[in-house]
């Protein structure tokens, strides 16, 4: 089987943090995964993620996001062992938003050095340290840089700490960091980096407004979980719909998300095929 490149893996690093704030997002109440690991990443014939096993994600009331300081004992607890976080979050009653950040660090880490999830943060941590990061990142990816590696590193490090209490926003600065590595990633890839192997120019369907049937500049996620070209769904519900134009059910409510790591996918398309 081909290993992933170095390109491609920071790609999936930001379709999964695009996704994760997404689902993070929602109104009324965010959702939380709960089960976040390589494991439930699918990938596409392109190498375009998609975040699967959403079965048993759940809705967190506003209310319950302040509770992670405090001591929970439950009796239901669900998730990857490994993947979820410290033993006082593991005794939480609720699975929190902590939970996905922190498993989403230790992707980027696993993603980044090829290795089991087993005292991840401690290796990459003490590599960090002492400043030999490239001996433990996976070669297989390719000759990643050492640059925009550190700053993958950082992050992944910092999802993971719980010591202050203070992880990133991930449709914040979590992503400000990470497009810029997208961004990056896409200026430095060469033919078939990030496509699939195949030599034709077709456009990937998933660049496509359902509604305009053109490739979008704007991307944007309507609460039906389709993706559609902002000024597209931005007219079909300033025309009085309250119903998905796919699925034509009644949606949830009429906020649009920016679906960045799409842009930035399509960006890169463009890029290659100037």
């Amino acid at each position: 089987m081909q290993s992933l490149t170095w390109k491609v893996r920071t790609r999936i690093i930001g379709e999964i943090c695009s996704a994760l704030a997404f689902i993070h997002s929602q109104k009324p109440y965010p959702i939380v995964h709960g089960d976040l690991n390589l494991g439930n990443i699918l990938l596409d014939a392109n190498f375009v993620s998609k975040l699967g096993d959403l079965g048993i994600c759940q809705f967190l009331p506003q209310s319950n996001i302040t509770t992670i300081n405090q001591q929970h004992h439950p009796t239901n607890y669900r998730g990857t062992l490994c993947y979820m976080d410290s033993d006082e979050f593991q005794s939480a009653c609720e699975l929190m938003l902590w939970s996905d950040v922190h498993s989403f660090g230790i992707i980027i880490l696993r993603l980044l050095t090829g290795r089991s999830q087993h005292r991840i943060a401690e290796i990459v941590e003490e590599a960090m340290e002492k400043g030999n990061l490239h001996s433990i990142m996976d070669t297989s990816a390719g000759d990643w840089p050492l640059v925009q590696a550190k700053q993958l590193a950082h992050l992944g490090l910092r999802c993971i700490t719980m010591s202050g209490g203070r992880q990133p926003d991930l449709g914040g600065e979590a992503w400000e960091v990470i497009e810029a590595l997208m961004r990056d990633a896409c200026l430095t890839a060469g033919p078939s980096e990030f496509a699939s192997s195949s030599n034709d120019d077709s456009t990937p369907s998933c660049f496509i407004c359902p509604i305009f049937q053109e490739v979008m500049n704007d991307p944007h996620i309507a609460a039906d979980g389709f993706t559609y070209e902002a000024t597209a769904i931005k007219g079909w519900l300033d025309s009085g719909a309250d119903t998905s134009p796919m699925t034509n059910l009644r949606l949830a409510h009429r906020s649009l998300t920016p679906n960045r790591a799409l842009r930035s996918a399509i960006l890169e398309w463009q890029q290659h095929w100037k």
